[in-house]
């Protein structure tokens, strides 16, 4: 698989996450939604594990550790930020934008202190452009 491929991916889905997200009704309870929400998502990823297994697909469920588990937790953070951020008024131009030039910044420090990634001049200008970015989407 190319690089651009999971990149498009994750830009389509993003794009139907927060409009689904944002078009969900206000009175609906987000505990609710997320029960529905895994429900699908449980039942799409399952489809294509079976679509996907080659051979024992009991097998696939061998391998998988704790990050599996952490991950689904997170999720539901993600899902309860973004509820709650649509919620309390965010436009979703400036919403996903802004969670994601905050989330690329820390992802960077995360890169460099758990992972032994390095800084380069280039990113180093995009974090302070992302920064003064953050400070003009929220100016009122």
């Amino acid at each position: 698989m190319n690089l651009l491929v999971p990149i498009v991916m994750i830009v389509a889905s993003n794009v139907l996450y927060n409009l689904f997200t944002k078009t969900m009704p206000a009175g609906a309870n987000p505990f609710a939604a997320l029960v529905i929400t895994y429900l699908t998502a449980g039942a799409v990823s399952f489809g294509m594990l079976l679509v996907t297994a080659q051979g024992d697909s009991a097998a696939a469920f061998r391998s998988i550790n704790w990050t599996s588990a952490a991950l689904g937790a997170s999720i539901v953070g993600l899902e309860l930020g973004y509820i709650y951020a649509y919620r309390a008024g965010w436009n979703i131009s400036v919403c996903s934008l802004v969670a994601n030039i905050a989330l690329a910044v820390i992802l960077l420090f995360v890169g460099l202190l758990f992972f032994s990634e390095k800084l380069s001049h280039n990113q180093l200008i995009g974090i302070v452009l992302c920064v003064a970015g953050l400070f003009f989407l929220n100016r009122r």
